[in-house]
């Protein structure tokens, strides 16, 4: 039994990298607030990337189990995309300072709330093994 590699811990661990990589990709947009012809960024996950590929992917009859699927690439990390759905200002530049103070204290709250549970699971660990009381 593998009491730190479990699905859960695993699963646990894969969203702090992706409220990471989400906090990267909010803090670059910030610093180039007034650069411009900057493109602001998004973090999508690979269930957001699955659903728009589905989308655009092309049908492909497929006569044996071995031939590939046609689609792109297929990863659980995090992707970081170009922000198409803003209005740019006079300088070429899309970041919206509001939108992404909101989209920060929103990963904020998610990512505290994962170290919290990962620091209870590891507290029940200690507990159990007799060294927490």
């Amino acid at each position: 039994m593998d009491i730190f590699g479990n699905s859960t811990n695993q699963l646990l661990e894969n969203a702090l990298k992706a409220t990471t990589t989400r906090q990267k990709t909010i803090a670059h947009n910030i610093a180039n607030v007034d650069t411009p012809n900057y493109s602001a960024k998004k973090t999508v996950f690979n269930h957001e990337l699955n659903q728009a590929m589905d989308n655009e992917r092309l049908q492909a009859h497929r006569t044996n189990e071995g031939h590939l699927s046609f689609g792109g690439i297929r990863s659980d990390e995090p992707q970081v995309v170009k922000r198409n759905n803003t209005m740019y200002n006079h300088n070429g530049n899309n970041v919206d300072i509001d939108h992404e103070m909101t989209a920060l204290s929103k990963n904020q709250i998610n990512h505290n709330a994962l170290v919290d549970q990962l620091n209870g699971r590891f507290n029940k660990i200690q507990i159990a093994l007799g060294q927490g009381r």
